[in-house]
């Protein structure tokens, strides 16, 4: 093998390397954290399937993996699969308690804070 063969193979396994890390391992990611938000699904909890049908889940068959949903003041229950739960609108007592003090003011860019005016306003 010469020198240019080899240089070939390195940049193949590095656009192959690049290739994994912005497409594939990003889709796996997002495919875990959606089947984690299925499994994580509780009766009362505020849905919206992938057809933008919003509802309450009133109850949960494992055996089928599907679940009942209640839509609208007239009270409609529809049975759906859990594939088709597009997402959560829920906000759990848990993400309120864990979530990061929110910062005051605006942090500038690269989260430097802006400098304030340190002179009053004069009145004329």
């Amino acid at each position: 093998m010469n020198m240019s063969m080899v240089g070939m193979i390195a940049i193949y396994a590095v656009i192959i390397g690049l290739v994994y890390l912005f497409l594939i391992r990003p889709n796996s990611k997002k495919k875990k954290e959606e089947a984690e938000m299925r499994n994580n699904l509780e009766i009362g909890d505020e849905i919206t399937t992938i057809g933008g049908i919003m509802g309450r889940v009133v109850a949960i068959k494992e055996d089928e993996d599907a679940l009942i949903i209640e839509t609208g003041s007239d009270r409609v229950k529809m049975k759906f699969k859990k594939w088709c739960i597009s997402s959560v609108d829920t906000v759990k007592e848990t993400a309120k308690t864990t979530a990061a003090p929110e910062k005051k003011g605006f942090a500038g860019l690269f989260g430097k804070k802006k400098k304030e005016e340190t002179e009053p306003a004069q009145d004329k």
